[in-house]
């Protein structure tokens, strides 16, 4: 009788405790879906980590010279893409090279409405594939255009040590985990 009475009793407790804990993890995920619907998702770009060499959206966050192109990436909600695993190449315009833009061209950019319009400009700056200086040279001597995210193609012109894309004049090539940021002096819009 002893034996059957445990046996009840611990039946109880265990059910209890798995009825408490199923009710806590549902609680729970409906708090994080809550938070999730008040932001968007960034997907691999929400991953913190500290020991791995920094991919192409974790350089230009710690770039002071990059805080406009960062801004617009978290405005246009494509942070995912800078992080991917690549190879990606990152044609990365300055702040100079937005400030360079007419009047309040930026800030129109920046707003909601016009997400999607941002999203385009910013992917026209991104090309698969791995494209440092040599390489873009490569690619200008054998009178080959960067195929774009956009699916637009971009000149690359050589004139000594000096290249262009686009337009727009690489003046920095920095090399990431996923792919390689060629900082550029302007924004490369489509003609």
């Amino acid at each position: 009788m002893k034996t059957a009475l445990f046996k009840k009793i611990f039946f109880l407790l265990i059910s209890t405790c798995i009825l408490f804990a199923c009710g806590n993890s549902e609680k729970e995920g409906t708090e994080s879906a809550a938070v999730a619907s008040t932001s968007h998702p960034k997907g691999q770009a929400s991953v913190e980590d500290d020991v791995s060499d920094k991919n192409i959206l974790q350089v230009a966050v710690g770039s002071d010279a990059h805080t406009t192109l960062v801004a617009a990436v978290e405005a246009a909600q494509i942070e995912h893409v800078l992080v991917n695993a690549g190879p990606l190449t990152v044609f990365a315009p300055t702040n100079d090279a937005f400030a360079a833009l007419p009047e309040g061209t930026v800030e129109n950019l920046l707003k909601p409405e016009n997400k999607g319009d941002l999203a385009t400009i910013l992917t026209r700056h991104a090309a698969p594939g791995s494209f440092n200086l040599e390489g873009l040279k490569r690619e200008a001597s054998k009178g080959r255009k960067i195929y774009m995210a956009t699916g637009d193609y971009l000149e690359v012109e050589v004139n000594g040590d000096e290249v262009r894309v686009g337009g727009a004049k690489v003046i920095a090539t920095i090399q990431t985990s996923n792919g390689i940021i060629n900082v550029v002096d302007q924004v490369i819009l489509p003609k």
